[in-house]
């Protein structure tokens, strides 16, 4: 399965502090979000399947070994919020 990040122009994306307010046109809501959802957001700028993610993530930032768990579940919060889509 490849994830992807919702099309950018589609997205209006604010920093506010330590959070990411992102106003979805689509649907007409705001999601506020914390790391790492922004950062996997910025990750899915083009289509990648979990272990792909996990590479890019990895080579940016620390992660444990048994991350592919909680990324997954980031990654269903994200599909549910209609901000990631998943094919």
């Amino acid at each position: 399965m490849r994830y992807c990040a919702a099309i950018a122009a589609t997205l209006r994306v604010v920093a506010f502090d330590d959070l990411t307010l992102i106003y979805h046109r689509a649907s007409g809501i705001t999601h506020v979000l914390a790391s790492p959802a922004p950062e996997l957001l910025a990750a899915l700028a083009e289509p990648l399947t979990l272990p792909e993610l996990r590479a890019r993530l990895a080579a940016e930032f620390e992660l444990a070994d048994a991350a592919d768990g909680a990324l997954q579940a980031r990654l269903d919060e994200l599909v549910a919020a209609g901000l990631v889509t998943a094919a």
